[in-house]
């Protein structure tokens, strides 16, 4: 891959990344207000779901529009991870400013409300997990630096990202045609 070919694909990459952030970001917002509205939680819930698959779309509409139809494995991946990676950093700094000045602990009041609830109690000792458990893990995350949990979050979907690029790029993937006039490299 030429400099050139590496500063196009972290460019759209960038741009793919923050349409994906966004709709993240919008996933993450429902999910909050689902904590009170389970339609909205269901939403956030969808969104989240197929984000994999529109970051696959956006991945096939650059290889489609930007790479004239050609792309390799691993540019496929690489385009792929790099979205995911600046999609995490957006929904990062949105969850950070969420939980360091606008949550003031409604969050945590909510799973506790929720574990509460006799139907909670019956799921945790159908798993054999105790009341007091969930109270002490409840207590921990109440406790937590704003930091810490976007930068846990963030790390999961790069994670995240990085596994679900290969077969995303296995998908995408597609070599010039025999006889074609189009190039393809093998970076």
């Amino acid at each position: 891959m030429t400099p050139e070919e590496y500063t196009q694909l972290k460019a759209f990459a960038r741009v793919d990344g923050a349409y994906l952030g966004v709709a993240w970001i919008i996933s993450f917002a429902f999910y909050i207000c689902g904590l009170s509205s389970p339609l909205l939680g269901l939403l956030g819930t969808l969104i989240a779901v197929l984000s994999p698959v529109f970051a696959a779309i956006r991945l096939g509409k650059f290889r489609d529009n930007a790479r004239d139809g050609i792309i390799s494995f691993r540019r496929a991946m690489a385009y792929y991870i790099l979205m995911f990676l600046y999609a995490s950093l957006l929904l990062a700094l949105a969850q950070f400013v969420y939980f360091a000045y606008i949550d003031g602990g409604y969050l945590v009041s909510t799973y506790s409300a929720v574990m509460a609830t006799p139907e909670a109690e019956a799921m945790l000792k159908a798993y054999g997990i105790s009341t007091q458990q969930m109270q002490e893990s409840i207590s921990a995350l109440a406790q937590t630096e704003p930091i810490y949990i976007v930068l846990n979050i963030l790390s999961m979907n790069v994670t995240v990202g990085i596994i679900l690029s290969l077969p995303a790029a296995a998908i995408m993937k597609r070599a010039a045609r025999p006889g074609s006039h189009g190039q393809q490299t093998n970076s």
